[in-house]
């Protein structure tokens, strides 16, 4: 099933205060019914009104994280969307926080692939980070932070990895995947 196919429908909220980035998102999520907002209070009233299948949210200008705690008190798979605040101590808050995925905004044209991964990961009871750590493997952050980046959060970082095995161990034995 091709990535468009999978999104066919879903009802995905983006946010972003550069409406620029919107339009970009919305035309490649154009088999979607896409909601729009560039301020916080505008995707408050949406997520609090509303029933999305996935919400792209902006970390910086919106209050991305304020989002997604709303996102996650609705059950709302979110996906964090950033440039300014690709760092990552971002990164980990957003895996903390419950966040789906961690985005920076270079990789939009592959959006549509990135959300049906997750979508696909859901839907077998899998972790969510398996195919974005597939995606954007160590190396690509290795490029951008420097070969220490998960340094500082060791004993996070090896939790982390070792719970996206766990979760894809258990979904493989109980005929989900």
């Amino acid at each position: 099933m091709s990535d468009s196919t999978l999104l066919n429908g879903k009802k995905i909220l983006i946010v972003d205060d550069e409406s620029d980035i919107l339009d970009i998102l919305e035309e490649f999520l154009e088999m979607c019914e896409v909601a729009r907002a560039s301020t916080f209070d505008e995707a408050r009233e949406l997520l609090e009104t509303r029933d999305f299948d996935v919400a792209v949210l902006d970390i910086m200008g919106v209050n991305g994280y304020g989002l997604l705690e709303i996102a996650n008190r609705k059950k709302i798979t979110a996906v964090m969307l950033t440039a300014h605040a690709f760092t990552p101590d971002n990164l980990v808050r957003s895996i903390k926080e419950g966040a789906a995925s961690y985005l920076p905004k270079e990789e939009i044209p592959n959006i549509a692939a990135f959300l049906s991964d997750i979508l696909k990961a859901k839907e077998k009871g899998r972790n969510t980070w398996g195919p974005w750590q597939e995606r954007l493997p160590t190396s690509y952050f290795e490029k951008r932070w420097g070969a220490a980046w998960q340094d500082a959060d060791r004993d996070f970082w090896e939790k982390f990895r070792a719970g996206i095995k766990a979760r894809g161990a258990h979904a493989k034995r109980s005929g989900q995947d």
